[in-house]
């Protein structure tokens, strides 16, 4: 097994530390960030990053909701579980029995790019009923540079092979690599960001995870259980995301003619990261 993050070590200085707890969940362990008090926030994070990812975004939130922040199933601090639990299906039923375990009940809903897939699936299922739901820059379509009937046999081509998460992490490790993986979101992350990155994209462990999440990955039947959805949905976009295409956002707002579509200009796919008081904002005004 590819070596995971470690916590003493990997996670001595780690973003809101004091926030930090571990929760057995779902037949394994879990890193969750709680802070703040108020309605309860879900905040789910997308594919390779982890609640690095909302290190500032969160404490913003945190002055008028209890905010809950989890690493997904293999990435960050959060322990890989079985592969079944690695699809969006399984994904979903995973959180939901983190929730049951943390004995909370989210208000509102905010996932970034995959993480905004896995709670749409939730919510479809029933297992959630916020009052809201938020996608940043949220993966909900297949991607259309790369079909599905492509994209996830060959990532579970990637993924079985043991020593491709060590090849990735190592030539993550490279002068330049996560600079110019970043760039291609779109997004000018800060350095604080970028040496976080470094840090998770390096260990073949979250390597490995992000990986085993890609292969079992498909978005095939999400589109068309969309116009189901029955709570209030908010899109928010960057207009220079390069991952996921700003238009998506508009291809749902016509399935769903209900849904709010916010595009920010100048900001890519970690959207979040680059304008952190904008997007509180947003989320605060839609919930007042």
């Amino acid at each position: 097994m590819s070596r995971r993050l470690d916590w003493t070590t990997d996670g001595a200085d780690w973003p809101n530390r004091a926030a930090s707890r571990f929760v057995t969940a779902s037949g394994f362990a879990w890193h969750v960030q709680i802070m703040g008090s108020g309605p309860v926030l879900l905040l789910l994070h997308g594919t390779g990053a982890s609640t690095h990812s909302w290190r500032d975004l969160m404490p913003l939130l945190a002055a008028h909701f209890t905010v809950v922040a989890p690493d997904l199933p293999s990435h960050g601090f959060t322990d890989l579980p079985e592969r079944r639990q690695m699809s969006l299906p399984g994904m979903a039923h995973a959180v939901c029995s983190l929730l049951v375990a943390l004995d909370i009940v989210p208000e509102i809903v905010v996932g970034h790019s995959a993480g905004a897939a896995i709670a749409t699936r939730m919510v479809l299922d029933g297992v959630l009923t916020p009052k809201l739901l938020v996608c940043l820059n949220g993966a909900l379509l297949p991607l259309a540079s790369m079909p599905s009937e492509l994209f996830s046999p060959l990532a579970r081509v990637m993924a079985a092979l043991p020593f491709m998460p060590r090849i990735a992490a190592w030539q993550a490790g490279s002068q330049g690599s996560v600079e110019r993986l970043l760039e291609g979101t779109g997004s000018t992350v800060d350095a604080r960001g970028v040496a976080l990155y470094r840090r998770l994209v390096s260990n073949p462990g979250h390597v490995a995870g992000a990986l085993e999440m890609m292969a079992c990955w498909n978005l095939r039947d999400l589109p068309r259980e969309l116009p189901k959805l029955a709570v209030p949905l908010l899109l928010i976009v960057g207009a220079n995301d390069r991952t996921i295409p700003s238009d998506d956002a508009l291809r749902i707002q016509r399935m769903l003619p209900s849904a709010r579509v916010v595009t920010l200009s100048g900001l890519g796919h970690l959207a979040h990261e680059e304008a952190p008081v904008e997007h509180a904002r947003l989320i605060i005004e839609a919930t007042a």
